[in-house]
């Protein structure tokens, strides 16, 4: 696939004069990068590059619990835990006590208590947990959310990739495409939770109404007119119907309806929790019930679960867990009311553990070498543990598995071929589900 044609088309000064004219008199910043995604996948489409592929999961849901999570106090419940284990509606599996509404939702939900990682500092840590390879200063890796985007598509008029809830613009950063190009970035929007929430780049001026949209573009028609004489391209003959699939995003009822948290009760977002990551969630999954493919929960503060390297305990009981069982409880319980858990993948994760020990200050430290996390639907199978632990949580006892055996686990679920590598524009092949040691990851058989 020629590149050059998706992007900037040709960056001459003209064109560069004539591209800032067209901005301030023309769609929003998010109509033209719209417009070039749809031309990126006509591209694709050219090429006989897939677009959508028949498979049980048709969404994702990233629950992203950004700082790591302690898997000893959660998931994964041990002696050395101040919090009890309580039954869950499996029998044989047990999780912390903070967990009470999750717990009655566990045959939906597998847990890994088995994985392992390579990185122990947060920005490292994230970055792996999130691409499945470890930094390089020569090369940037595109995201989970970046990959399934390109492999499946988008869905009718939604923008495939939503982020909710903004992130610290270093960890932002590695959720986003790398090489494969702005087109699969996700779309940042601010915080739900917030009074009068709402997507600016989903609404109109004030100054300009629908009914005037078709005069703006009568005006934008003109200026083309006028460039295309000084400047004959083949590539713009097809730039008006991307402008168009654009516009129906921009102007699209259900777009807009999707996004608008007003719709849903006072009830449901009570069930959710009235915080930023309660939110983020229940807008997450009016998103996928729209027809997103991919989008990240976060609205934690910046590093909130690594609160826990002080007063752990304090920390996990009074708001950390409460919140995440609050809403991945009720985030599981209407995906399955409203039939879309069989079709949505949903995962809750950081990026990596805590220590099985304490610290002086009762706190827990970073722990990649041993941690959980959960995951269901999308035809992945609930109600059961995969790997296991030792005595204490420190070391994996049963079954490594690796962030590239999730993400293959994941791409599996979506119909696409997990043992695909892309090519980077340096010429070096990478995998998108990369496991320890840069071997493909494996399918978690015991899911599938």
């Amino acid at each position: 696939m020629d590149m050059k044609k998706a992007g900037c088309l040709v960056c001459s000064e003209d064109n560069v004069r004539r591209r800032n004219f067209l901005k301030a008199g023309s769609l929003s910043l998010l109509g033209m990068s719209l417009s070039q995604y749809f031309e990126l996948k006509s591209l694709m489409a050219a090429t006989g590059e897939t677009v959508g592929k028949k498979a049980k999961a048709q969404a994702c849901i990233l629950l992203w619990l950004e700082g790591g999570p302690t898997h000893v106090d959660t998931w994964d419940p041990k002696p050395n835990s101040s919090f009890r284990p309580i039954s869950t509606n499996v029998p044989g599996i047990q999780i912390s006590e903070l967990l009470p509404r999750v717990a009655k939702n566990m045959d939906k939900l597998p847990i890994i208590r088995s994985m392992h990682t390579e990185q122990i500092d947060h920005p490292q840590g994230q970055h792996y947990a999130i691409t499945g390879h470890n930094p390089n200063a020569a090369m940037q890796f595109p995201s989970l959310g970046s990959i399934i985007s390109k492999e499946v598509g988008p869905r009718g008029v939604f923008p495939p990739y939503v982020q909710v809830a903004r992130m610290h613009p270093v960890y932002q950063a590695y959720f986003r495409s790398a090489f494969l190009g702005p087109n699969f970035d996700p779309m940042v929007i601010p915080d739900p939770s917030q009074k009068n929430f709402e997507v600016p780049d989903l609404s109109l001026p004030k100054t300009l109404t629908p009914e005037r949209v078709e005069d703006r573009r009568s005006f934008q028609r003109v200026v083309d007119h006028l460039f295309r004489q000084k400047e004959e391209i083949a590539e713009y003959s097809n730039m008006d119907s991307f402008t168009e699939q654009a516009l129906k995003i921009i102007l699209s009822p259900s777009v807009k309806k999707a996004f608008d948290l007003s719709q849903e009760t006072d009830k449901t977002k009570d069930a959710y929790g009235r915080h930023s990551f309660g939110q983020s969630v229940l807008l997450a999954r009016r998103l996928v019930e729209g027809g997103c493919r991919f989008v990240t929960a976060a609205g934690w503060k910046f590093n909130e679960w690594d609160q826990c390297h002080k007063s752990n305990d304090m920390f996990m009981r009074d708001t950390l867990v409460p919140r995440l069982d609050q809403a991945l409880g009720a985030l599981v319980e209407d995906l399955d009311q409203r039939g879309l858990l069989e079709s949505t993948v949903v995962i809750a994760m950081g990026e990596f553990g805590r220590t099985p020990h304490v610290n002086p200050d009762n706190g827990r430290d970073h722990w990649p070498h041993c941690w959980s996390l959960v995951l269901g639907g999308g035809g992945i199978k609930g109600g059961q543990v995969v790997g296991a632990s030792d005595a204490k949580g420190a070391q994996v006892a049963e079954k490594i598995v690796s962030i590239g055996d999730v993400f293959a686990t994941i791409y599996d679920a979506f119909g696409v071929n997990w043992e695909k590598e892309y090519m980077t524009p340096t010429g070096r092949p990478i995998k998108i589900a990369n496991a320890i040691g840069d071997k493909t990851g494996s399918l978690i058989s015991e899911l599938v």
